[in-house]
């Protein structure tokens, strides 16, 4: 599929989206969407996997059978099906049947059977329950087919569901469903919903521009960046992983430089979000053995995967990133300051679990990793117990870089942000500042950084360039003269020099003015005068 027709596929789902939702807000309406979606990518891997089992008896059917092949090869082998889902499921991992392929339930949507919210519920229920050989269960659980959203009754919701899924087929039967088509249409509509969804859209969702210089930062080798991205990166984590789509952004860059991901890791406390990031991964191909999302809190560290206390089992991670919620409320208990996350540095203040993101995600970096993390601007100068913790990590050499982004990037806040990049060993002994505030191109509702502006940060961190009013390296000792304060402006001036003014040039120019205004007066009085009009004074 061509880039015009994946834009063109994108624009027409957003258009049905946009259409049938009616008065329902963009981030309800998009569980159904999304959802539906993911129905449809799952049926297609799954019956091109059947056909490919099946081979010769996979059933070929006429013209205008609207019917699935495999609900005629069930209803034609019921002797066999228990055996063929056997091998499947040891395959492709899950089991579709018949009833609930998206082929059945789009035919149900389009003669506006009557039965199709009830086999919605079924299918979905066994895609849950029965179907997936790994952990998947409750991937539907905040999908509610029997919401007043839809409609009143059931009746009204069943007519509701099929008027979206007709609408959704008929607008993917016009394109390709090739590899990854529907994942770049779903990572498309996360955008397009999290654009109406304002405030909420931080929940989930980091622009994608955003998520390029974090991945272009990560992805690169950790203690000689000049050299390169690597090849192989064994495992990557998110802990605040949204829908997924920055982790998503990591390993398409690496695949794009040739390299591999050994395994993605993300977690994420809201339910309805953490199950679209299970989906996003498969919708991109990403198998089910290949990532692991858990749903919880990170905070508390309640993912036992991560709350191993024996080192050498301890899970750590080639690169770490996140975009945490800023200036996150929190409460920090007593036993918060045992915990081995924060026991060396001390507990972020109650009203700003910023630093508390950071160093959850820096216990678990690789000693030779890095992370990347969105945090706002206050982080580089507040005081208290924010500013002991930054002291420690700039004593300690674990600050690389500060970049300083422009504002109003972000659907959820129009504040000015930065990244830090973190290492636990950094060969360079400064710090790399980055203003990249005023490098950016003006929209109506956001701001939008266009490639130049993504490669010059990624470049500039890259080969620790040194560029007036854009970047400079600060060695320690002026850093701690400042207090360990790490606000931009007081490493990097963005202030322009007055031009210079030469007061001769601008006398002689004053008096070329004058002259020419006496000529053009004497010409215009002129005219007046042959006019039998008074001239000017």
């Amino acid at each position: 599929m061509t880039d015009q027709d994946q834009k063109q596929l994108g624009n027409t789902l957003w258009g049905i989206a946009d259409q049938l939702r009616g008065a329902m807000n963009a981030d309800d309406f998009r569980d159904y969407m999304l959802s539906f979606l993911f129905l449809r990518y799952l049926s297609d891997n799954y019956e091109t996997a059947a056909h490919k089992e099946l081979g010769p008896d996979y059933p070929k059917l006429d013209v205008g059978d609207r019917r699935t092949p495999l609900a005629v090869w069930y209803a034609q082998n019921p002797e066999d099906t228990a055996e063929f889902e056997k091998q499947m499921r040891r395959k492709t991992h899950y089991v579709i049947q018949p009833a609930y392929l998206w082929g059945s339930i789009a035919e149900m949507a389009r003669t506006q059977n009557g039965e199709l919210l009830h086999t919605l519920k079924k299918g979905f229920d066994y895609i849950e329950n029965e179907s997936f050989a790994s952990t998947f269960g409750g991937l539907f659980s905040e999908i509610n087919l029997n919401s007043e959203k839809l409609g009143k009754g059931y009746t009204a919701q069943n007519a509701k569901l099929c008027t979206i899924i007709k609408a959704i087929a008929e607008g993917l039967a016009h394109f390709s469903t090739e590899k990854d088509t529907l994942g770049d249409a779903y990572e498309y509509l996360i955008g397009q919903f999290a654009a109406g969804s304002g405030k909420k859209a931080g929940e989930f969702y980091t622009p994608q521009q955003i998520s390029s210089i974090l991945s272009g930062i990560v992805t690169l080798d950790s203690q000689e960046p000049a050299t390169g991205p690597k090849k192989h990166l064994d495992s990557v984590l998110d802990f605040a992983c949204g829908s997924g789509s920055l982790l998503l952004n990591i390993r398409q860059r690496l695949k794009d430089a040739g390299g591999t991901i050994g395994k993605i890791a993300g977690q994420e406390k809201n339910i309805t979000t953490y199950n679209l990031a299970r989906m996003n991964m498969l919708l991109h191909g990403v198998k089910d053995s290949e990532f692991e999302i858990y749903h919880g809190d990170t905070l508390t560290n309640d993912w036992d995967r991560l709350r191993e206390m024996n080192p050498a089992r301890m899970p750590k991670f080639d690169a770490v990133v996140a975009n945490p919620p800023f200036s996150y409320r929190w409460e920090p208990t007593d036993a918060l300051g045992e915990d081995m996350r924060f026991k060396n540095y001390g507990l972020a203040p109650k009203s700003a679990a910023d630093f508390a993101f950071l160093l959850h995600g820096f216990h678990y970096l690789k000693p030779e990793g890095v992370m990347a993390i969105i945090l706002p601007h206050g982080v580089l100068f507040r005081g208290g117990a924010e500013e002991r913790i930054r002291t420690k990590l700039l004593k300690d050499g674990h600050i690389d870089t500060v970049i300083g982004l422009p504002a109003n990037l972000f659907f959820s806040t129009g504040i000015p942000v930065c990244i830090l990049v973190l290492k636990k060993c950094k060969k360079p002994d400064d710090v790399l500042f980055i203003n990249a505030a005023e490098h950016f191109e003006k929209g109506k509702r956001q701001n939008r950084l266009l490639p130049e502006h993504l490669d010059a940060i990624i470049v500039t961190y890259q080969f620790r360039r040194e560029a007036d009013r854009y970047a400079r390296r600060v060695a320690m000792d002026e850093i701690e003269a400042n207090g360990y304060n790490l606000n931009i402006s007081r490493y990097i001036s963005t202030a322009q020099a007055e031009e210079e003014v030469v007061l001769e040039e601008v006398n002689a120019e004053l008096i070329a003015l004058a002259q020419n205004i006496e000529k053009a007066r004497e010409k215009h009085n002129a005219l007046l005068k042959e006019l039998g009009l008074p001239g000017l004074p």
